[in-house]
């Protein structure tokens, strides 16, 4: 895919965001890359300013905004890294997923007893526990004789989340 670049939303004239992750200052007739720092949640950020006033973004979010094919909302769709790379910006390895999603994505990296999000084996009882997290409280399901009983009640239980 070739570079391409764009003008910046609110400082056109002064700075460029390109498809790749790169952001470049335009002041002066002068053209300069700019440094990115790394936030404390490992994500790239740039400071922007115009007009005396300072504002922090972070690379992915640009990138998005600039050359993605969807509209985020924070509350509902957020920029994954498909690669789970968080400096990785360019734009083919953003996607919008929701909340759930993309916390449940990050489960995936870890050793969990299975293989479906919300379901993992009580090791006591040796069944399979459906256990699912609303407003950061844990919520038990229930305990199944098989996985995918357990998944269908996780599911259940989302879809009547979905419809309040």
């Amino acid at each position: 895919m070739k570079e391409i670049w764009k003008d910046i939303k609110g400082y056109e004239g002064h700075y460029l965001i390109s498809n790749y992750g790169i952001v470049k200052s335009i002041k002066y007739n002068k053209e300069r890359l700019l440094k990115q720092g790394i936030d404390t949640s490992k994500y790239f950020f740039v400071n922007l300013s115009n007009m005396n006033k300072r504002d922090t973004f972070r690379i992915h979010i640009l990138v998005w905004d600039h050359f993605g094919n969807g509209k985020r909302n924070g509350r509902f769709l957020q920029v994954d890294h498909q690669d789970e790379n968080r400096l990785n910006n360019h734009i083919d390895n953003l996607q919008l997923l929701t909340p759930r999603d993309n916390v449940s994505k990050g489960r995936m990296k870890y050793d969990y007893s299975s293989k479906y999000i919300g379901v993992s084996l009580h090791k006591p009882t040796q069944k399979w526990r459906a256990t699912i997290y609303i407003d950061g409280k844990s919520n038990h399901l229930g305990l199944f004789i098989n996985e995918f009983s357990a998944h269908l009640q996780y599911q259940k239980k989302l879809k009547k989340l979905n419809k309040t």
